[in-house]
């Protein structure tokens, strides 16, 4: 997706906060989320871009309440056996690393509004921000970590197999592997396994789920530097004592 026309990030939380606002609003009388997204982003006469940002960002409040009771906080992963969304970690850390805008949503999980899942290219910035996810899950002393990747991606399987060197330096117990279906191996993990990924279809199917890059971004000094269209998507943060 081209960010050639869009605005700095303050300037866009300032001007994404009303039509924040009205879609909630509809969200909670009923709409749909398309048609909501849809309404305001042409009442307000926003760009494609804009309207990308609001369908990433903005819930309803009933929505962003149960997938946040979900969500474990950092301090809580001891132990724990963690299977991580490999591309949807990876991109936000590498997009926080680039000092690229990095937001977060009404239910409480750091999203990029970047959109290039599809157009992924392994960089230099890939092999940092691996070593950051590894690191962050080694310093919150996981038992173990199951990074999967989906296969269709280019290159995918020299990713893995990079993570895999990489995490010797590790002591948690570590695998990464390629998949053709990660979606579905996420939510079949097992009722014990908590799930890296911020991705909101996945969220809402599996029990226990944590932000690794907010982890990440509190590890490193950085928890001030997402925006947010929604005060209280902050506050939600590491609020739930849930264990694995």
């Amino acid at each position: 997706m081209s960010d050639e026309y869009l605005l700095p990030a303050d300037q866009l939380k300032e001007k994404l906060s009303e039509p924040a606002m009205d879609i909630r609003y509809l969200l909670s009388r009923g709409y749909t989320r398309k048609s909501a997204v849809t309404f305001v982003s042409n009442h307000y006469r926003l760009t494609e871009q804009e309207r990308h940002i609001l369908t990433r960002l903005v819930v309803s409040p009933e929505i962003a309440d149960n997938r946040s009771k979900k969500k474990l906080g950092c301090s809580q992963l001891k132990g724990c056996d963690v299977f991580v969304d490999g591309y949807n970690v990876l991109i936000t850390i590498e997009t926080a690393l680039k000092n690229e805008p990095i937001w977060f949503a009404d239910d409480g999980f750091l999203r990029d509004t970047s959109g290039i899942f599809r157009n992924h290219k392994i960089t230099d910035t890939t092999c940092m921000a691996v070593d950051e996810m590894l690191s962050t899950l080694s310093t919150l002393k996981v038992t173990s970590a199951t990074i999967l990747l989906d296969s269709q991606m280019s290159n995918s399987g020299k990713l893995a197999q990079f993570i895999l060197k990489r995490s010797k330096d590790h002591t948690f117990k570590a695998d990464a592997r390629t998949s053709k279906h990660v979606d579905f191996d996420l939510k079949e993990a097992g009722p014990h396994a908590v799930i890296a990924t911020a991705d909101s279809i996945i969220v809402d199917a599996v029990d226990k789920v944590v932000d690794i890059t907010e982890c990440w971004m509190k590890q490193n000094a950085k928890s001030d530097k997402p925006f947010s269209l929604n005060a209280h998507a902050r506050e939600r943060s590491e609020t739930w004592n849930r264990r694995c």
